[in-house]
């Protein structure tokens, strides 16, 4: 269905044509056409789409589950941030659409790097010291994105700063898909297989240390998976909100508390979450809408709609 859907409608037979017999029995220009439309410009961005989505949702969603906290969302530690920081610094370099996704991951590493440096500065094992490095390391790496912003050249840097902020696909090509796909899988799996180790450290620290669960290992190697992937998302997608928070949540409502089921659905409903809004981005105007926008509309409506439920699992 998304492939069809666009400022071109394509109907179902045309996309099987194309996919499955390379166009067969359709003019030269025609399968031409439809070849550019439906591979080259709206596949890669649709498994975009389900890649980020789920990375996203998933570290939204490790998060939570090592935090504690149902409030937590990918950016506390300062990622989104540092990631924005990053790509504008590239903006304003001049470093072309490679070092734009290099130093965006690169700045949503170091953000969290700096986040949890200044969190053992004061005390290593406690969870509200790493809240407040996050905080301290989102407003510096924000304030420094503001200065960039200021220093951009207001005509030929500033508008690509803020369109790459506001989160959009139109740019996500194979090799963009080649690079991230596999980190980003394993980032999947790998958090999914710590869902055990979760759910116990779930019950405080000292009861997972006493059922031999590694905390310290744990909390960090999930929060470094965590980061890696959102900032991977990040790096080539823009700032794209509201997933990390919300698709965890509803998660939790189809398949209980347990991490092991909580994390692979998260994938799957976040995935699917930001292609419906990516539908959504390409259809509803004339002009293409960010799908950052899209994602922070729905993803709002759908947590408030859902928020009753979820209150009555904070309670429990």
């Amino acid at each position: 269905m998304s492939l069809g859907i666009g400022r071109y409608p394509v109907g179902f037979g045309d996309i099987v044509s194309v996919l499955l017999h390379n166009g067969a029995g359709m003019t030269v220009e025609r399968r031409a056409l439809l070849q550019t439309i439906l591979v080259q410009t709206r596949l890669p961005r649709i498994v975009g789409a389900i890649i980020v989505g789920a990375a996203l949702s998933v570290s939204g969603a490790g998060y939570q589950a090592v935090f504690r906290n149902p409030l937590v969302s990918p950016g506390l530690l300062g990622v989104l941030a540092g990631a924005g920081f990053g790509a504008a610094l590239g903006i304003v370099g001049d470093a072309g659409a490679t070092g734009v996704h290099v130093l965006s991951f690169l700045g949503g590493g170091l953000a969290v790097a700096a986040g949890v440096g200044v969190a053992r500065l004061f005390d290593k094992a406690s969870i509200l010291m790493l809240v407040f490095g996050g905080l301290v390391s989102s407003a510096l790496f924000t304030a420094l994105l503001s200065l960039l912003k200021y220093v951009a050249d207001p005509e030929r840097q500033l508008p690509d700063i803020v369109f790459w902020l506001l989160g959009s696909l139109t740019q996500v090509d194979m090799p963009d898909l080649m690079a991230i796909s596999a980190p980003v899988l394993g980032g999947i799996v790998l958090l999914s297989l710590c869902g055990r180790m979760l759910d116990a450290l779930a019950m405080g620290d000292d009861e997972a240390r006493t059922m031999g669960v590694p905390v310290g290992v744990l909390r960090y190697g999930v929060i470094i998976v965590a980061t890696v992937l959102s900032a991977l998302t990040v790096s080539v997608a823009g700032m794209i909100g509201w997933i990390g928070l919300m698709v965890p949540h509803v998660a939790r409502l189809l398949a209980g508390p347990r991490n092991a089921r909580v994390l692979p659905l998260s994938a799957c409903l976040g995935g699917a979450f930001l292609l419906l809004c990516d539908d959504l981005a390409r259809s509803v105007s004339a002009e293409e809408i960010p799908v950052g926008l899209i994602a922070d509309v729905l993803g709002v409506a759908v947590f408030v709609s859902v928020l009753r439920l979820v209150r009555r699992g904070w309670a429990a």
